[in-house]
Order: C-alpha cells, then structure tokens, then sequence
C-alpha cells in the first residue's frame, strides 16, 4: 500500500485534533476513548497514536490549539486599540474567548487536571499571558510591577473565566464584564 503524503498525513492530523477537540469539550477528556475519536475522525486507532502518540499528547495538543485561538483573539481585539485601551480590550478578548466554544472545557475544567499545573501555566504563559504582559507595558506599568501585576491579573481573569463558565445565562457576562472593569480600573484607570 503506497505511503500517504506529506499532504495527506497533515490533513489526518488535523481532523484527528478537530474530532478530538469535539469531544473533549463536549464530553470531557475522561469520558473520550481513542476507539471514539479514530472511529469519529474516521482513521485507524494506530492512525491517532502516529500523529500524538498518547490521549495525554493528543490532549495537550488540542489544549495548545485553544490558547492560541485565545491568543489571537486578544490580538485581534487589541490590533486597532489605542495604547491605553489594549489592556482592557485585549482583557475583555480573553474572557470571552477563554468562556466560548471548546476553550471552557478544554482550558479551565479539564486542562489543570490533564496537564498538570506546570504544564498548563506554561502554555497561558506562552499564549494569553504574554499579550496580557504586552497590555501591561502598553498601559505603563513600571518593570518593577509588571511580573507580580501579570500574576495577580492572570489569576483574576482565570477565575472570573470559572465563574462565568459555571454561570452561563445571560446576566453572568455582563457582571463578569463589570467586574473586570473594577479591576482593571485599579491597574490602569480610564482617561
């Protein structure tokens, strides 16, 4: 049987991780078999273990996929914003995009646990949080604070993220919006 191509092999690999992220966000990632998702991505079992080696891998790949959707959402959000609105724009991005679609289940409920701390820290870090560090700067806070204000805003927003994800009617957004303005207000005030 000829090999696929290079092509080819990309295109398993990214409907693998499409089925997978699915799923996971639909059904968690306990509840999510290989069997399930190679019979839903319509590959072989041996087919997703060649792309990702492990569920834990596969996981992981998918988790780092939607930090980067966050990511660019907060770059997307931020790109026309002046200097001292980007850490407020690029904020709002984070808890919207981080609260919608996979992101919620995939990053919040069962990132921490699958990943493990270190490894889910890293990945914000090399995604959301460093956008969330370029707001920082753009708004003027001094060297000295920027390492500890990244911390605390970080650990704020993952929160309200939680909190807005455990309360999904209409009214929870808007709170959740007004409380990130609260904090925000006593980062970097509105001119």
């Amino acid at each position: 049987m000829p090999r696929a191509s290079a092509a080819d092999a990309a295109e398993t690999a990214r409907r693998i991780l499409d089925v997978a992220t699915a799923h996971f966000a639909e059904h968690g990632y306990a509840a999510v078999s290989v069997d399930e998702l190679a019979r839903a991505a319509s590959v072989t079992r041996g087919a997703v273990y060649h792309h990702y080696t492990s569920k834990p891998l596969l996981f992981a790949a998918v988790a780092s996929a939607q930090q980067q959707i966050v990511a660019d959402a907060i770059v997307e959000a931020t790109a026309g914003s002046a200097p001292d609105a980007a850490l407020r724009d690029g904020s709002h991005a984070f808890l919207d995009a981080i609260t919608r679609g996979a992101a919620s289940r995939v990053l919040l409920i069962d990132g921490p646990a699958v990943l493990g701390w270190e490894q889910w820290r890293r990945l914000d870090a090399e995604g959301p949080e460093q956008e969330l560090r370029a707001g920082l700067r753009e708004a003027g806070v001094s060297p000295a604070l920027l390492d500890p204000l990244a911390a605390v805003l970080s650990g704020a927003m993952n929160e309200l993220a939680l909190w807005l994800a455990a309360h999904p009617d209409g009214a929870a957004r808007p709170q959740a919006h007004r409380a990130l303005d609260t904090l925000l207000d006593s980062v970097a005030p509105q001119t």
